[in-house]
């Protein structure tokens, strides 16, 4: 039989759902489509500058971001996991040296990263009020909603 995870052995029938983090699933949206354009930025510095720099620096690096930046997605809900991803944002903007183009890249998904955190940690703090008031008024009216049987 397959090992429970801690989410499953602590379930029981009628338990809310716990709701999902908003920002962090716009967080991680971003990284994993970063990781992706730093993979394909890589190849294109490889066929660039392969006379230049030596190929396995280029693939080393270039690959080891795309790696950590997929990585990073299970870190966001620690404290530190959004500190992570801004140096992240940083370490994106200056492959820009490596190719002019990466800083506008970079520039943009920093943007787009500044964005995510905002409006998600907007819409959860939305999305907490609403379970808050959502309790309330079953605590007052009872789950059937004041309905007769």
């Amino acid at each position: 039989m397959a090992k429970l995870t801690k989410a499953q052995r602590e379930w029981r029938p009628g338990m809310p759902k716990k709701r999902r983090s908003t920002k962090v699933m716009f967080a991680s949206t971003v990284l994993l489509l970063e990781a992706f354009v730093a993979f394909f930025a890589t190849l294109a510095v490889f066929g660039l500058k392969r006379g230049e720099v030596p190929p396995a620096l280029i693939l080393g690096f270039g690959i080891a971001l795309s790696v950590v930046l997929v990585l990073a997605c299970a870190v966001l809900r620690k404290p530190w996991g959004i500190g992570l991803g801004w140096a992240l944002q940083i370490v994106l903007i200056l492959t820009g040296f490596a190719e002019p183009m990466m800083f506008i890249v970079g520039v943009l998904f920093a943007a787009c990263w500044w964005y995510g955190i905002r409006a998600g940690l907007r819409i959860d703090r939305e999305n907490a009020q609403r379970d808050r008031e959502q309790a309330a008024w079953e605590a007052e009216h009872g789950a059937d909603g004041g309905q007769p049987a």
